[in-house]
């Protein structure tokens, strides 16, 4: 399989399969493909029991009970894949050894390899107060999963001991080795006037990090104080003004 990451802010994924190789992806993420290429919606799993299990899993994260699976029947052939938000896609490699952590609504795809299931926040203060919910998309197996979030991304990877304090739902996710909680955000005053809420997230090494500079609740935020700006009810070219405006263009 070959895979090209293409555009800035508004990335696409674009995979080139092998006859017989199958990839699987989250309803909604297609994008455009070839002829040649198959596709099928189906419940994940083998036997009935898993994929009952699976879709319920799937629901308590809310998201559909369907995954779409796209296969190659010959060559050339091409699928490709995009996030519903502005952001960027990470290419996450696993080997079977330690599973991957990421936020809800993060996976876009994967290779046939991998296994998506769910994690749970085992600590009640990074469950309440994390910014991330107590339940989290989990992925282990052997290949790639390709995950999409907001605003640019920052990767980390962390030694032993080491620790890295993150603005609250600003995480994208990171291995299973790391260990993820949160903490008082030091003062009174500062949690009340800084703007930054009462508690920062910090995540403590090994293991991989990504950070994204701007998630979707803040988006949503930013749009709808530019268009409100002024009174009045927003029209949709408000909308598309304000989200020019954040993205730094023009919508004239």
């Amino acid at each position: 399989m070959e895979y090209t990451i293409v555009g800035d802010n508004l990335q696409v994924l674009r995979m080139k399969l092998e006859p017989g190789e199958e990839v699987f992806a989250e309803a909604g993420k297609f994008l455009f493909k070839t002829p040649n290429v198959s596709m099928d919606t189906r419940m994940p799993g083998k036997g009935l029991g898993k994929k009952v299990f699976g879709a319920l899993k799937r629901a308590i994260l809310g998201e559909s009970l369907f995954l779409t699976y796209f296969s190659a029947n010959s060559i050339p052939n091409e699928v490709a894949f995009a996030g519903n938000f502005p952001g960027r896609i990470q290419a996450i490699e696993l080997t079977g050894e330690h599973p991957f952590i990421a936020q809800k609504d993060a996976f876009l795809c994967a290779t046939s390899g991998i296994n998506l299931s769910i994690a749970f926040q085992k600590k009640l203060g990074a469950g309440l107060f994390g910014g991330e919910g107590f339940v989290l998309e989990k992925f282990e197996g052997s290949g790639i999963v390709f995950i999409h979030a907001g605003g640019d991304h920052i990767l980390f990877n962390l030694g032993p001991g080491e620790v890295l304090e993150v603005d609250t739902g600003c995480i994208v996710g990171f291995d299973e080795t790391v260990d993820y909680d949160i903490k008082f955000v030091g003062s009174i005053k500062t949690g009340i006037f800084g703007g930054e809420g009462l508690f920062l997230a910090t995540l403590r090494g090994p293991g991989r990090v990504i950070v994204q500079s701007l998630t979707l609740s803040k988006l949503r935020r930013e749009i709808g104080i530019r268009a409100h700006e002024g009174g009045g009810e927003s029209t949709g070219l408000d909308v598309v003004k304000s989200l020019g405006g954040l993205l730094g263009g023009s919508s004239d």
